[in-house]
Parts: C-alpha cells; structure tokens; sequence
C-alpha cells in the first residue's frame, strides 16, 4: 500500500497507473496489486471461507490480471473488471474441486416445509436488520460451499440469479432454490448463536442485579 500511494502521490493516477501498467511497466502494476490486494483476499476468503485457498486464489487472481489487464478497456470501474475476474477464479476454482457437500444440480422441492418458493430471489427481511457483523460472517462460513457460493453472490455481491446460472453452469431455478436453502441455514444458526448469547448474558445480569441489591442494601 505504502508504495501504491507514493505512486500516487508522485502525479500518476489510478488510470495512468493502469496505463502504464498495461505497457510493462511493473512498479506500476505493483501499486495496482497493493491498492486491491485486500479486496481481492476479502471477496475470495468470502466465497471459500479458508485462509490458505482465499492466498492461493488472490494470487492467481493477480497472476492472471497480469495477462489480462492489457484487455482492460475502460467500460467499467477497473475495481468492477478485477472484482469479475476474481470470480471467476473463485469459480474455475470450485469446478475442478467439484464441492460434493452440495450438488447445484439439486431439484428444487416444492414440498419443502421450510419456506415458501414465491420467496425465492427476494430481500429476506429475516437476515436484514441489526445482525452482529462477526456473527453473521461467522455464521457465512459454517455454509457448505455450494450455498455459501451462491448467497455471497447474490445477497452479498449483488449478482443476479440468470448471472449466477451461467457463471456455475446451473438453472435460474436451482440457483433460486440453493439461496433459499442457504438462508434457512443461516437463520438456524443465527438463532442458536442467539440463543447461546441469551444463556451466557443471564447469569451476568443476575449478578449485576444482586449486586446491585447489595450495594442498595448496604446503604
């Protein structure tokens, strides 16, 4: 970062950087690495959720904007093309690993007595709201990898379902259906955590009031 932002001080800006990075030039594309290579490890420990894989991929991601980036045109934010190539890295990624714990080929169930499917593809009010950021990143990563995927992608990324279809090869359905199923999970987990936080509080608040009431007492 430190020389990302001496280059940028030193008169260049992020699209001559680009500019020049395009030409060879690699102290330019170093400034670009270290001005994305956070986002980059964030949105791929995100879609994985393990350390060692998010590394591997934000360098793959970086070796391949280093053969790419001469197609970078400009039609869109160069954040936004990085943030698509890294992606489909994370993709390519889980394709050749072919996750097992969930099949996208998996039919959609209309006997499924854990929602209704008019819900699928919608704003779930049931995740929005005042949720504990670490919890909810936590309870993200306990998802098995085939609806982890896709509920980054859409609830969290903003990809849309017929997006997400062909980015993994799947129906606009079972694309729909795995965010559904996703969501249910984590619900339940949300709902143990906070139940698991409600026990641990009780204890401490019955404490504080009795010595509260001592302290009364006293005098």
């Amino acid at each position: 970062m430190a020389n990302a932002t001496k280059m940028l001080k030193s008169g260049l800006s992020e699209a001559q950087t680009i500019e020049r990075a395009k030409e060879g030039d690699a102290e330019c594309f170093k400034a670009l690495y270290d001005l994305h290579k956070r986002r980059v490890y964030s949105l791929c420990m995100r879609m994985i959720g393990h350390t060692e894989t998010a590394e591997d991929l934000t360098q793959e991601a970086f070796l391949l904007l280093h053969r790419k980036i001469g197609s970078f045109r400009g039609d869109s934010a160069f954040s936004t093309w990085l943030h698509r190539l890294t992606v489909n890295i994370v993709l390519m990624h889980v394709r050749k690993k072919r996750f097992a714990e969930v099949s996208l080929d998996e039919p959609v169930d209309s006997n499924d007595e854990s929602g209704s499917l008019r819900d699928f593809g919608t704003q779930d009010q049931n995740l929005s709201g005042a949720i504990d950021r670490v919890t909810l990143e936590r309870a993200v990563e306990s998802l098995a990898p085939g609806y982890r995927i896709i509920f980054m992608l859409h609830d969290v990324e903003g990809y849309e379902h017929s997006e997400i279809a062909e980015m993994l090869g799947c129906s606009i359905g079972n694309s729909k259906s795995q965010l559904h199923k996703a969501r249910i999970k984590l619900r339940d987990e949300l709902r143990v955590t906070r139940a698991e936080s409600a026990r641990h509080k009780a204890p401490q608040k019955f404490r504080a009031e009795r010595n509260v009431a001592i302290a009364a007492g006293a005098a």
